[in-house]
């Protein structure tokens, strides 16, 4: 009779259902019936390369932490409309998996809109292909469309994976700090919901997350969203005492707790003291909310992934490291600010036993030298033997010829009689302006003027940079040039446009054509390295400080911007893998577009250093 008792209390003890909710009387979550809080850290596995994430994991585990908070990022997923990736760096859901393989649970913010200083907020380009698009709003049903066909594929992903389901998702959030966005549509956010609930089911904890202003928290929520904030370093009873002002029952929640901040271009790399961080975090947790630290790696900007703020009319583009002085940096070492979290957040959880993971080695392989330059002219060449791929009578955008990312050549032909002083209304971001092959000068959106005086002659080009989309703020934010171009306030007509991309087929392209040294080749221009690595065990950096600004790549991966001539950031992040061990070459490239090094042979070359420096 005792044996068939103790059988039954197991088989019950089996089938009872996994549940994670909200209990309102007391405050509290409840993970299958018991008082829960977590104490999470923010990750995503899009800034992250996939042989890195259970490194990534292993460490947040480590430091006593039993959740992780991640990001969706539409845009790397859906990058051309219906047409969707899900693989390698942005195979979501395996990221999730490994997360629970490493006893952690996930709370995803699933969008649509994400910020992040992603390029636009996450945001797929091609939506601005409609010039009267209304992001973020139940006005416009074309953006709603958008939105409900990305859904359609995401949240089924992530249905298995919630905590109910015995996956590791307790909560997703709904959209991200809309109590920010001037269209504070409670419509919208009744339509999200919907299509949350649709398919994800009635039991998934649903959330949003906004500042702790009133107007804020008023215009992001809805009743049927759990609201929590966010905010950094200072005194938590303010903040919360505004969550509780809206969110009168259930858990104290900070959604983003900041470990640090964000960079610009052209401003000091940003640094927040280890000790006030710990020590405030300390105080969250002693009135039991539970909390994100955003972030806890923060991970690099690959590509042209990087977005930008909006300041007095300025784009403020987010560099290429997302490092955010986090507790792990860029590349995943260990910093002083891991450990003093660590030691607080062991004062209320338990820490994994055993050592921590051992760091990731750093190698320094020394300078390498350019073997190969091409002019911005040869390059055109190559890619277009044909001439533009698109025309029209006006400058477009690039969005409304299809480019996502990258550089936009426009050119038309000028007359004898036409005038120097040329106009562009409208750039989007920054161009170099040549005539006749020559560079003329070089204009950027937050100049205090759109024009340049120019030489007379036959051919006028315009090489456009798109320098990532604006994340946060005023979203509506199209490439190229939006405006006309004028000569003396003529109106110039006529234009071909050469989408530089750098794609996969683009870079094929260009890497096997043969090119040539040439003393005389003038930026915009591509450089070309090739060498051997004695090693692809070994993070490594790469060390720019001697060009100015561009992009480069290393054996078809885009490694994102330089731009050393502003900083802060001076070099950029090689993971292990993307380099090729001997006895096979390594072929990197960089697309310089203001100043080379590359007049003198000696000064032509690049650093692989196992420093990083970011500012």
């Amino acid at each position: 009779m005792v044996l068939l008792c103790l059988l039954l209390a197991l088989i019950i003890g089996f089938s009872e259902p996994r549940s994670f909710t909200i209990d309102y009387q007391n405050n509290c979550f409840l993970k299958d019936g018991q008082p829960f809080r977590y104490i999470s850290g923010g990750m995503h596995y899009f800034r992250v390369p996939e042989f890195y994430w259970e490194d990534r994991l292993k460490k947040i585990k480590a430091a006593g932490l039993n959740a992780i908070q991640t990001y969706v990022a539409w845009n790397v997923h859906e990058p051309t409309q219906g047409k969707y990736v899900f693989e390698g760096m942005y195979d979501v859901e395996s990221f999730i998996k490994l997360a629970k393989e490493q006893g952690l649970l996930v709370i995803v913010r699933a969008g649509p809109y994400i910020c992040a200083e992603w390029e636009f907020g996450g945001f797929p380009a091609w939506l601005l292909k409609n010039k009267s698009i209304i992001l973020r709003s139940s006005k416009d049903e074309n953006y709603l469309g958008a939105v409900d066909s990305w859904l359609s594929v995401l949240l089924p992903k992530l249905k298995p994976l919630l905590y109910e389901n015995g996956g590791p998702i307790i909560s997703v959030q709904v959209e991200n700090e809309y109590g920010s966005y001037f269209t504070c549509d409670s419509s919208y956010m009744e339509h999200l919901k919907n299509s949350f609930r649709k398919y994800l089911g009635n039991n998934v904890i649903l959330f949003t997350t906004d500042g702790y202003s009133d107007k804020m928290l008023q215009c992001g929520g809805i009743p049927e969203l759990y609201r929590t904030v966010d905010f950094g370093a200072g005194d938590p009873t303010e903040p919360f005492k505004q969550q509780r002002k809206f969110q009168q029952k259930g858990p104290l929640v900070n959604s983003e707790y900041y470990t640090g901040w964000l960079d610009h271009w052209g401003s000091p790399h940003q640094r927040r003291n280890a000790t006030t961080i710990a020590s405030y975090l300390d105080r969250i947790l002693a009135m039991n909310a539970s909390v994100n630290m955003y972030m806890f790696e923060g991970g690099t900007n690959f590509g042209f992934m990087n977005g930008a703020n909006s300041a007095n009319k300025h784009l403020l583009p987010v560099p290429t490291s997302y490092d955010y002085d986090a507790p792990l940096d860029e590349s995943g070492n260990y910093t002083a600010k891991y450990f003093e979290i660590r030691k607080v957040v062991c004062k209320y959880t338990k820490a994994p036993p055993g050592p921590l993971p051992t760091p990731i080695p750093k190698l320094s392989f020394g300078k390498i030298k350019i073997d190969k330059l091409m002019s911005l002219y040869s390059m055109l060449a190559a890619l277009y033997p044909g001439g533009p791929l698109s025309t029209s009578q006006y400058p477009k955008t690039m969005e409304e010829i299809g480019q996502n990312y990258g550089f936009l050549m426009y050119r038309t032909f000028l007359t004898a009689v036409d005038g120097r002083k040329l106009t562009i209304n409208g750039l989007r971001d920054r161009a170099v302006v040549l005539i006749d092959e020559k560079v003329q000068g070089r204009l950027d959106r937050n100049n205090n003027t759109n024009s340049i005086i120019v030489d007379r002659g036959s051919v006028l080009d315009i090489l456009v940079e798109n320098q990532g989309r604006i994340n946060y703020g005023p979203l509506n934010d199209p490439k190229g040039i939006v405006g006309n171009v004028t000569l003396d306030g003529k109106t110039l007509q006529n234009w071909g446009m050469f989408p530089i991309t750098f794609d996969e087929k683009q870079l094929t392209i260009l890497s096997n054509l043969d090119g040539y040294y040439d003393d005389e080749t003038d930026p915009p221009l591509l450089a070309r390295a090739t060498f051997q690595a004695s090693s692809n065990t070994a993070d490594t950096f790469l060390g720019v400080d001697n060009w100015s600004k561009g992009q480069a790549w290393l054996n078809g991966h885009n490694l994102g911007r330089y731009w050393p001539a502003v900083g802060p950031q001076k070099t950029l992040f090689i993971p292990s893998k993307y380099l090729e061990s001997l006895p096979n070459n390594n072929t990197l490239i960089l697309f310089e577009i203001d100043e080379s090094p590359c007049k003198s042979l000696a000064s032509c070359f690049v650093d692989l250093t196992d420093k990083q420096n970011i500012g």
